[in-house]
């Protein structure tokens, strides 16, 4: 595998296509719960608005940003923000909406600074550069010249730094800031067509990388990507080598149709989808089919809290919520509710309908909810009830900390609620199959939330044996806790669990690998692709990076490196040590020195850490040598494959070429989740420290020690030099080791000059090295 966390400064400046500013597939929209809107593209110069109405006072954005801060780097279109040389030209038709002629009709609100580059807002009402009626006429909005105010003759709009722009879309009978329900629910939409943009500046340069296909699938989630239009998001995954299947969670928060309730004071999910929500996702499934993408589309027992009728949810003891701590705030639903899984399971099949292709579904993260807090949700009215008329008991009380000691009633309660689990889920399949016999269903078991060593009773909540092969034709696996946490026994227990106990072949398991919740966070992009290539090396039919949004935002870059070049990239061989240990060379830096014209010097160091190189040349010292490195040579294909050399000058944890102990070189520090330490080894003390990545210890030198004891079992040395414990160390335990390594090489050319006659005379041949980095 290779990959990068790809930036802006990473689009070749002078490389690129072109697209018209306000190109339909690049705007997108906001506005404020519950309301909801959607676009989409229509046309190569057309986009589609769909929104629904619940309040008076609801009011939806139609966004151009000067900046694009949606599409991946190496994607994004260049920021522009002067527009006074453009001239925008559009047809404006609507159904539905506040007419361009009414007070509080469509306004185009600028968001920029003036000459003098003071921030400020001008408002600019549409209808004063409108030809044709209220509801279809032609807008011409020439930037040099536009006014703000509701007549026409206003000041001046300064169009020449400008950050975003939007047009407000708002219900007929328009009330600001009314939070009245509406007494039915307003569907409008709008078409934007004929759009056009010229003058100087109506161009804009866009990246066009094409990372070539590979294996690595894509997921991403509607509640992190219903601003954008679907054929944005799709460009993304194409063009960033992203095939054949898109895992598409349909989200929590915004698929779903709300009513008001006046007895609970706030609006409430009911049955069947948003039109805006049906609209995006028949657009983005069409798209996806004729892309030839086969589209997952996973639904959950997670709702937003705030739209989740209070007798859905799953409860403490004592009658608190189930909180998943997300903000805003979602819950979870009971699986014994029947009206919720009702719910749940109508939606789901309504999705299932909205595409041209076949259906494959995906049952996300089904659970009991357990917080950090380790308190069960299991005892919400329809549970307690169901139990009771199941069994004849009344569900056993003080289940709190599933953690503590609990008896043999509270065990058998934890048992019947993981049936009912395991029969909501089933259902579910059930009714997929019923309505969609060809249909594949897919279950997504995340491993985290059931793997607790010190809580062995949510095994019993949450891994149901219902789940079984050949229960569901695929299992998905996602442990992303344990990635990004560089806990690689979570994630090897979780592989055994779902081996172990759920018996499903590698042919019908999926995996994700990690979710980098943090921005920029190369560690964590660094575990999460580890994570991907070990689930290749399981031979997994599928395995997924977790999720668009995260990859666009930092850049993540993923390639393949196909067939014998990524076998044969390293071979673990060493160069013949005989010779080696006549080697000349050691470390270098790459800095660059711009001295001025007073003499002062400005330097800039390139490399964070050293790179070493060899001259292995003159350790031959016979023609059997000659031939050895000749041979060897050969067998590397020049510099095509990598190989270790023992550096005769420092092969050692210990000083130089010391005897390792346990105690050499520091680690890491122990926090109770981290399984994973890579081998280092520091030069010098403090900030100024230099540290050196170990990627290659020589086999049973390793030696480790945790809280300054050594430890002779229960680790193991990984791939590239990391030290991979079983548990892991306590907090505040400091992680040692010693070890001998070698220096991964290649030969620095692809050509070897030897002359037997002058080597004979006396020349020795140069044979060059040079250190490659790895990890």
């Amino acid at each position: 595998m290779a990959w990068w966390l790809a930036g802006e400064r990473d689009q070749h400046p002078g490389a690129g296509d072109f697209i018209k500013r306000f190109d339909p597939r690049f705007w997108t929209v906001n506005f404020p719960r519950p309301m909801m809107a959607a676009v989409t593209t229509v046309g190569a110069d057309a986009l589609r608005v769909d929104c629904a109405f619940y309040r008076a006072g609801d009011l939806a954005g139609l966004i151009w940003e000067s900046a694009d801060h949606h599409d991946h780097p190496l994607l994004r279109y260049r920021e522009s923000r002067d527009y006074r040389g453009c001239v925008l030209r559009f047809r404006w038709r609507s159904v539905g909406l506040t007419g361009l002629d009414a007070v509080g009709g469509p306004t185009l609100t600028i968001e920029g600074r003036d000459a003098g580059g003071t921030a400020r807002n001008w408002y600019v009402r549409l209808w004063n550069y409108a030809v044709g009626v209220a509801d279809d006429a032609v807008v011409t909005l020439d930037f040099a010249a536009l006014a703000e105010g509701f007549a026409p003759g206003g000041a001046a709009v300064f169009a020449g730094d400008i950050d975003r722009m939007f047009v407000s879309l708002t219900p007929v009978g328009y009330v600001e800031g009314d939070e009245t329900a509406l007494a039915a629910r307003v569907d409008a939409t709008v078409w934007v067509e004929d759009i056009s943009c010229d003058g100087a500046g109506s161009t804009l340069r866009i990246g066009d990388t094409f990372v070539p296909p590979h294996r690595l699938r894509i997921a991403g989630g509607y509640d992190d990507s219903y601003n954008l239009t679907p054929a944005r998001i799709l460009r993304n995954m194409v063009q960033l080598g992203y095939r054949e299947v898109i895992d598409h969670y349909v989200g929590m928060s915004h698929f779903f149709e709300v009513v008001w309730d006046a007895g609970a004071g706030k609006f409430l999910a009911t049955g069947g989808l948003n039109e805006p929500a049906r609209a995006w996702h028949v657009d983005f499934l069409t798209r996806a089919e004729v892309l030839g993408y086969r589209v997952i589309l996973s639904i959950s027992f997670e709702l937003f809290d705030a739209n989740a009728p209070e007798g859905w949810k799953q409860r403490k003891e004592g009658g608190a919520p189930a909180a998943t701590g997300y903000l805003p705030p979602s819950t979870l639903l009971s699986p014994v509710n029947a009206a919720a899984m009702g719910w749940v399971t109508d939606a789901l099949i309504e999705f299932c309908g909205l595409g041209p292709g076949a259906v494959h579904v995906q049952i996300g993260e089904p659970w009991w909810w357990v917080g950090p807090d380790k308190v069960a949700c299991i005892y919400d009215a329809a549970t307690v009830a169901g139990y009771l008329a199941e069994t004849g008991l009344v569900a056993p009380a003080g289940i709190g900390d599933v953690r503590a000691a609990m008896s043999a009633g509270q065990l058998a309660y934890l048992d019947w609620l993981g049936g009912k689990l395991g029969a909501a889920t089933l259902a579910l399949r059930d009714a997929v199959k019923a309505a969609y016999p060809a249909a594949t269903v897919a279950l997504l078991f995340y491993a985290p939330q059931v793997l607790d060593a010190a809580a062995p009773a949510l095994a019993r909540l949450n891994l149901p044996g219902a789940w079984a092969f050949p229960a569901f034709d695929v299992l998905q696996l996602e442990d992303y806790d344990f990635v990004t946490a560089g806990d690689s026994g979570g994630s090897a227990r979780a592989v055994a669990v779902a081996s172990e106990a759920l018996g499903y072949p590698l042919a019908s398991q999926h995996y994700f690998s990690g979710f980098a919740s943090s921005a920029g966070d190369a560690v964590q992009w660094a575990r999460i692709a580890a994570a991907a290539d070990t689930g290749f090396g399981r031979g997994v039919a599928e395995t997924f990076v977790w999720a668009f949004p995260q990859v666009a935002r930092d850049g993540f870059t993923w390639f393949d490196i196909a067939g014998d070049e990524a076998v044969q990239a390293f071979h673990d061989v060493r160069f013949p040590v005989e010779v080696g240990l006549g080697a000349s060379g050691g470390p270098a830096f790459s800095t660059v020195i711009a001295t001025t014209a007073s003499g002062h010097e400005q330097r800039n160091m390139q490399w964070a850490d050293a790179r070493m190189s060899f001259d292995a040349g003159l350790g031959v010292r016979s023609e059997a040598d000659l031939g050895a490195v000749v041979a060897f040579f050969r067998a590397r294909r020049g510099a095509a494959a990598g190989f270790r050399f023992r550096d005769p000058g420092e092969d050692s944890s210990s000083g130089m070429t010391g005897v390792p102990g346990p105690g050499d070189q520091v680690l890491g520090v122990g926090d109770g989740v981290q399984t994973r330490f890579e081998l280092v080894k520091r030069y010098g003390d403090g900030a100024d420290a230099q540290v050196r990545r170990i990627t290659r210890p020589e086999g049973g030198t390793v030696r480790v020690a945790v809280g300054g004891v050594e430890v002779v079992a229960g680790w193991t040395v990984a791939a590239f030099g990391v030290v991979e414990f079983d548990v892991a160390p306590v907090v505040g335990a400091e992680v040692t080791a010693g070890f001998r390594f070698d220096v991964p090489v290649r030969f620095a050319e692809d050509r070897l000059d030897v002359s037997l006659a002058t080597f004979r005379a006396g020349e020795l041949p140069s044979v060059g090295l040079v250190e490659v980095r790895e990890g």
